[in-house]
């Protein structure tokens, strides 16, 4: 039976954020994960409090390794198996511009600081004092002062390095975009050879009027980190790309919209009325071997949100 999970971008506030992650609980949802955006609400804050209003799904931040320490995520994370009865596991990202722009941060070295981050979460899970140099961290005698459980480690990545490093080091893969699907499981899979490893489909869907045009305005964020593999199986050539980026950069993702077409959409995610986005998933889920899928929620509006998490359980579960 194909796993069920929700990310949750937190732009509504914690307790609504909490009442969501309940409901996803009661629905029969398995994971949960939200977004470490920065400026948003605090990702360990809120999990924290999900943790203690849940007693099944598990829990875990998409984080990375330039907003955040490793060392602090892993004694955020060990904090969060601890509180959640061993419920904890982490998705790892390379950072985004959405996050790091604001902060004035430079997306640099990103399959360095992602390989780096899963070896000193591993080593200070362990237990023991750490000394250790890298190209982007050093430890210094570092310990961790909070027992760590067996915490899985999810990779969500595009390009072909942190892909092959995914399936090398992680205990699963986090994937966005169906039309690349096919090649980008070919890298993790040669990497990743006969060993147990998770693959999680992450999408939106789309089988509303308006979860189509909310869909426009995400698409924009995928152009702008995307490597030339995925942009060329979305079906876009080197204008269209330069359109839409100088659209974003004059006006923001918003600018771009007019830009985007239904078709482009379809190319990135699952849309259309319920049956066909149920019989499409399952028909991606099953050629690929996916595990799990995992619903984006990304807008406030507590029994919105819920409504749409139980017609998802049932284009999934039917």
């Amino acid at each position: 039976m194909t796993g069920l999970a929700l990310q949750i971008v937190p732009t509504m506030s914690v307790s609504e954020l909490v009442d969501t992650v309940v409901a996803a609980e009661d629905l029969g949802y398995e994971w949960c994960q939200v977004a470490d955006e920065g400026l948003m609400a605090d990702v360990y804050v809120a999990l924290g409090a999900a943790a203690t209003a849940t007693s099944r799904i598990r829990l875990g931040p998409a984080t990375n390794g330039y907003t955040r320490h490793p060392a602090a995520t892993a004694a955020a994370l060990a904090t969060l198996d601890d509180l959640s009865g061993g419920r904890a596991f982490v998705t790892l990202v390379a950072g985004g511009t959405m996050v790091l722009s604001p902060m004035g941060i430079p997306r640099s070295m990103p399959g360095t600081v992602l390989l780096e981050t899963i070896e000193i979460l591993r080593l200070l899970w362990g237990g023991e004092q750490v000394s250790w140099q890298g190209r982007s961290f050093v430890l210094d005698s570092a310990q961790l002062h909070v027992p760590a459980g067996d915490i899985p480690i999810f990779v969500a990545a595009r390009g072909e390095r942190l892909l092959e490093a995914a399936g090398r080091l992680a205990d699963g893969i986090v994937l966005m975009a169906k039309a690349d699907l096919a090649d980008a499981l070919a890298v993790v899979d040669e990497a990743a050879g006969d060993r147990p490893f998770t693959r999680v489909y992450l999408d939106r869907l789309a089988f509303t009027d308006s979860m189509l045009e909310e869909a426009k305005t995400l698409y924009t964020y995928a152009v702008l980190d995307s490597p030339d593999r995925m942009l060329a199986n979305l079906g876009l050539d080197d204008l269209a790309i330069k359109r839409l980026r100088n659209a974003v950069a004059a006006g923001g993702p918003s600018a771009a919209v007019p830009l985007i077409t239904d078709d482009m959409v379809a190319a990135y995610q699952i849309s259309g009325p319920p049956e066909r986005c149920r019989s499409e998933l399952e028909a991606l889920m099953e050629s690929h071997h996916m595990d799990m899928f995992m619903m984006n929620v990304i807008s406030p509006g507590f029994d919105a949100n819920v409504e749409m998490l139980t017609e998802v359980r049932s284009i999934v579960r039917p």
